[in-house]
C-alpha cells in the first residue's frame, strides 16, 4: 500500500520510544509521524535516575482490547449484550466469543495490519467484532450501511479488505459490491451475520461463510496478538458522508483506549451502566462506546433500528439508563406521537453531537424525562472530544438561557491535549469574545493517525501542528466553545457573514417545523442569498412567505431566506443533514436575482 506519512529525514540517533513504526496496513517500513529536528527531541528524565526501568512488568500498549478481560473477569455473570428476545450474553460469554472468532479469523489466513470490514447495523456480532478483530492483530473497517454497492466496492478496494461480515437484510448490497470487483486481484470472502430476530437467512451461496458457524470453529484459549506498539492501526472509519468524497481514517490503540475512557465520563456514566445503541457502532467506532461500555461492564442494548416507538419500549424494558442520539433523532422523539411513548423508568442520560441542537430540543426532551448532554466531535477525533460540562450554577437560571448554555459545544475532555479557536490562516488566538470567529483546531493523543493513502489531506489537516476541524466557532469569556457553522456552509451575501446555524434555529423553532437546513444560493448582486430547505409537521400546511416572514420576525432582514423549498431532507445513518446534496440544488437553481429580471421582462 502507498503509505499516507512522509519520510522525515533525521542524523543523529533516537531512542526507541521516539521511534513509532507504522503498522503494514499503512507502511511496510518504519517512518516518522512529523517533521523530527534536532531542536525538539529532549532526552528522558527517567534514563538520568539511577534504578529505573522499563520492562514488562511495567509497561503495555495501551489497547481498548484489554477491557474486555478485565470485564470478563469482575463483572464476569453480567449481561454484556441485549438483542430483542433471541439475544443475552454475560461478559464471561462474550469474551470467549470474542477469543474463538479472533482464532478463526486467524485460522482464515488474517494477520496483522489485514483489514477486516462490517456492514451491519448495531447487532450483538459488530459488537463482539470491535474486539475480535483487533484481537486477531486485524484492523477493523465498519462501512455505513446507507452505502450502496457501488460505494462499498470504492471502500472495500481502498482498504484493501480481507473479509467483510454482512447482516443478512445487506447481502444483496454486499453480493453487488463484490461484483464489482471482479477485477481485483483478490475479493473480500463474504461471511452472513444471521438476523435469528427477522427472516431467515438467504439461501447459501459459494464462498459464503455464516457468522455462529465460523464462530465455532475457533478456540477459546487463542492466544491474543497485541499491539506492538500503542500506534497500531485499531480501525479505519470512512468519513460519514457530509461530504461526496469519504475519507479513511486511521485509529490507533492508544487513542481509542483513551477516548474509551473519555466517553463514559462525558456521558456521566458509572459502572455498570445499561447502554441503548442508537448511535451507529459504524460511526467513529460508537463513539468509542463499543470498547467503552466494557470498561465499566456495562450492558449493550442492542437496536436494529431506530425509531420513537423502540426507543421507548427498549427504555422500559431494560431500564435503560444512558443512550446517544444525533439532535434528528431527539426530534423525532420529541414529535413522536403519545401512542409511541412509554413512561420513564427513572430519568435517562441521553448526549447528543453531530450538529448543534436546537435550544427548544433540549427543553421539550428534559420535559419528557431525559438529561440531555451535548458533545462535539468528528470522525477524525474518535469522536466526541468536547462536552459542555453542566454549571451548578446554571441551574438558577431562567430556563430560555440555561437551555442556551446546554447547547453549546463547551470544553475539551480530559484526554485532549488542547482545543483552540484560531485564524486558519494566521494562526493566531481569537479573542474570547464570544464574537470572534475562527476554525476549531485540535491537538492530542486521540486525534487520529492520518488518512489512509491520502498524503496531501493527511499534511493539510496537520497543517501548523493542529488539525483543522473546518468547523468555525466562538470562544466564550466563560471559556466554553460555541459552533456557528462549518466553513463551507458560510453565506455571504452582500459582504456579509451568515452563519446557516444561526438561521435554522429560527426556522425549526417555528410550531409547524420539523427540520430545517439552509445552504448558500449564487446569486448575480448579492452574491449569494439562503435557501431553506424545510421538512414541515404532519398536519401543517405553510407557505414560502409564511417562512421568509417568520424569519425576518426574528433574524436581521438580510439573514432571513429569500428562497423555501418544502422537501424531506438527505441524512446520514447518524442523523446529519446532507448539505453538500442540498448545496447542488440550490446550486441548479441559478440566480435568484437573475430570474426576478427575467420574469419583469
Amino acid at each position: 500500500m502507498k503509505p499516507f506519512f512522509n519520510i522525515s529525514r533525521f542524523n543523529g540517533l533516537l531512542h526507541s520510544l521516539n521511534r513509532v513504526r507504522v503498522h503494514p496496513i499503512l507502511n511496510q517500513r518504519s517512518r516518522y509521524l512529523s517533521q523530527i529536528s534536532h531542536e525538539n527531541v529532549e532526552t528522558h528524565p527517567w534514563e538520568s535516575m539511577e534504578g529505573l526501568m522499563r520492562c514488562s512488568a511495567n509497561y503495555f500498549p495501551l489497547t481498548p482490547i484489554s477491557f474486555l478481560d478485565r470485564a470478563a473477569k469482575v463483572f464476569r455473570d453480567r449481561t454484556s449484550v441485549v438483542y430483542g428476545s433471541s439475544v443475552k450474553f454475560t461478559w464471561e460469554e462474550t469474551q470467549n466469543r470474542c477469543l474463538k472468532m479472533a482464532s478463526a479469523l486467524s485460522q482464515l489466513g488474517i494477520s496483522r495490519g489485514d483489514v477486516v470490514a462490517t456492514l451491519a447495523p448495531n447487532v450483538p456480532a459488530v459488537q463482539e467484532l470491535h474486539f475480535a478483530v483487533p484481537m486477531a492483530g486485524a484492523v477493523l473497517c465498519t462501512l455505513n450501511t446507507r452505502h450502496d454497492s457501488a460505494m462499498v466496492s470504492v471502500l472495500l478496494r481502498h482498504s484493501e479488505a480481507k473479509i467483510i461480515f454482512v447482516d443478512q437484510q445487506l447481502f444483496e448490497v454486499a453480493q453487488g459490491a463484490l461484483d464489482l470487483l471482479a477485477d481485483a486481484k483478490t475479493k473480500p470472502l463474504l461471511i452472513l451475520i444471521p438476523d435469528p430476530e427477522n427472516l431467515p437467512p438467504p439461501v447459501a451461496a459459494p464462498n459464503v461463510h455464516e457468522y455462529e458457524t465460523l464462530l465455532a470453529s475457533g478456540r477459546d484459549d487463542f492466544a491474543i496478538k497485541w499491539p506492538l506498539t500503542e500506534f497500531d492501526p485499531i480501525s479505519v472509519n470512512y468519513t460519514s458522508g457530509t461530504t461526496s468524497h469519504p475519507k479513511g481514517v486511521v485509529y490507533n490503540h492508544r487513542g481509542a483506549y483513551l477516548n474509551a475512557i473519555a466517553t463514559p465520563y462525558t456521558h456521566e456514566m458509572g459502572s455498570m451502566p445499561t447502554y441503548l445503541w442508537t448511535v451507529p457502532m459504524f460511526h467513529c467506532n460508537g463513539w468509542s462506546l463499543t470498547w467503552g461500555v466494557a470498561a465499566l461492564g456495562g450492558t449493550n442494548v442492542c437496536l436494529r433500528r431506530v425509531s420513537p416507538k423502540e426507543i421507548f419500549e427498549n427504555i422500559s424494558l431494560h431500564k435503560v439508563t444512558h443512550m446517544s442520539a444525533a439532535p434528528t433523532v431527539m426530534n423525532m422523539i420529541v414529535n413522536s406521537p403519545k401512542s409511541d411513548r412509554k413512561p420513564l423508568p427513572h430519568k435517562v442520560e441521553i448526549t447528543t453531537g453531530g450538529s448543534p441542537p436546537p435550544p427548544h430540543i433540549i427543553s421539550k426532551m428534559e420535559e419528557l424525562g431525559f438529561s440531555v448532554s451535548h458533545i462535539y466531535g468528528l470522525t477524525e477525533i474518535h469522536g466526541p472530544c468536547m462536552s459542555c460540562l453542566h454549571q451548578p450554577e446554571w441551574e438558577s437560571l431562567p430556563p430560555d438561557e440555561r437551555f442556551a448554555l446546554k447547547a453549546r459545544q463547551g470544553v475539551e475532555h480530559f484526554f485532549t491535549q488542547g482545543i483552540d479557536i484560531r485564524d486558519p490562516d494566521t494562526m493566531e488566538r481569537v479573542l474570547d469574545d464570544g464574537k470572534t470567529l475562527g476554525e476549531i483546531m485540535i491537538k492530542g493523543n486521540t486525534v487520529m493517525s492520518g488518512y489512509l493513502k491520502n498524503v496531501k489531506a493527511t499534511e493539510e489537516a496537520f497543517r501548523g501542528g493542529w488539525f483543522h476541524t473546518g468547523d468555525l466557532a466562538v470562544r466564550h469569556p466563560d471559556g466554553y466553545i460555541e459552533v456557528k457553522d462549518r466553513m463551507k456552509d458560510i453565506i455571504i451575501s452582500g459582504g456579509e457573514n451568515i452563519c446557516s446555524v444561526e438561521v435554522e434555529r429560527v426556522l425549526v423553532s417555528h410550531p409547524a417545523v420539523f427540520e430545517a437546513a439552509v445552504v448558500a444560493r449564487p446569486d448575480d448582486h448579492w452574491g449569494q442569498t439562503p435557501c431553506a430547505f424545510v421538512k414541515l409537521k404532519e398536519g401543517f400546511s405553510l407557505g414560502s412567505e409564511d417562512i421568509i416572514n417568520f424569519c425576518r420576525d426574528h433574524l436581521p432582514h438580510y439573514m432571513a431566506p429569500r428562497t423555501v423549498i418544502f422537501e424531506d431532507l438527505p441524512t446520514t445513518s447518524t442523523g446529519k443533514i446532507q448539505k453538500f446534496v442540498l448545496r447542488e440544488k440550490a446550486k441548479a437553481l441559478g440566480s435568484l436575482c437573475q430570474i426576478k429580471r427575467e420574469i419583469a421582462v
